[in-house]
C-alpha cells in the first residue's frame, strides 16, 4: 500500500494529466458493476463512459451482454449514435466540427446573418442548422440569378 496523506495525493501521482478521468472511472466502477473489470478493460474507457449513461438510466433492466457486445464490435462513434438512439429514441446525424478563418472585419455580417436565420427559423435551432439555411437561400439565388443570365425563347440551345 502507498502511504498517501489523502485522496487529492492519489489523484496527482496516478492521473497527473486529468483528475476528470478519475472522476470518470470510479463513475463507472459504480455503475456497471455488473461487467467484469476483465471486460471493460477491453472495451476501453470512452465506451465504458458510454455504457455507464445506458446503465444509469436502465438501472436493473440494463442487458449488459447486448451493450458489451456493441461497446466491443462498434466503432467509438457508431456507438456513440446507438447510445444516443437508446437514450432519446431519435436517430443521430454524423457530425463534423468545421474550421476555417475567417477576418474581424468579417465576423460582424457572420454573426448577422446566423442571428436573422435564428429568428426566423426558431431560436432552438442550432447555429449549424442556421448556417446550413443561409447557404441554401444563397444557393436558391445563385440558381436563380443563373437561369435568368440563361437564353431562353425558341431559339436558345438547351
Amino acid at each position: 500500500m502507498e502511504r498517501l496523506k489523502s485522496f487529492d495525493e492519489f489523484l496527482e501521482r496516478h492521473f497527473p494529466d486529468s483528475r476528470r478521468k478519475a472522476y470518470y472511472l470510479m463513475g463507472m466502477r459504480e455503475t456497471l458493476t455488473r461487467i467484469p473489470k476483465h471486460d471493460l478493460r477491453q472495451v476501453g474507457w470512452s465506451k465504458a463512459l458510454e455504457l455507464t449513461r445506458v446503465a444509469g438510466r436502465d438501472g436493473d433492466s440494463f442487458d449488459r451482454a447486448t451493450w458489451l457486445h456493441k461497446a466491443l464490435s462498434l466503432p467509438k462513434d457508431g456507438l456513440k449514435r446507438e447510445v444516443e438512439r437508446h437514450l432519446t429514441g431519435k436517430e443521430t446525424e454524423p457530425w463534423e466540427i468545421l474550421y476555417f478563418k475567417v477576418y474581424k472585419s468579417q465576423l460582424a455580417v457572420i454573426e448577422k446573418a446566423l442571428e436573422t436565420a435564428g429568428l426566423r427559423l426558431g431560436t432552438d435551432k442550432s447555429r449549424g442548422y442556421c448556417l446550413e439555411m443561409v447557404c441554401a437561400d444563397f444557393l436558391v439565388g445563385a440558381n436563380l440569378e443563373r437561369d435568368a443570365l440563361a437564353p431562353h425563347g425558341p431559339d436558345s440551345e438547351t
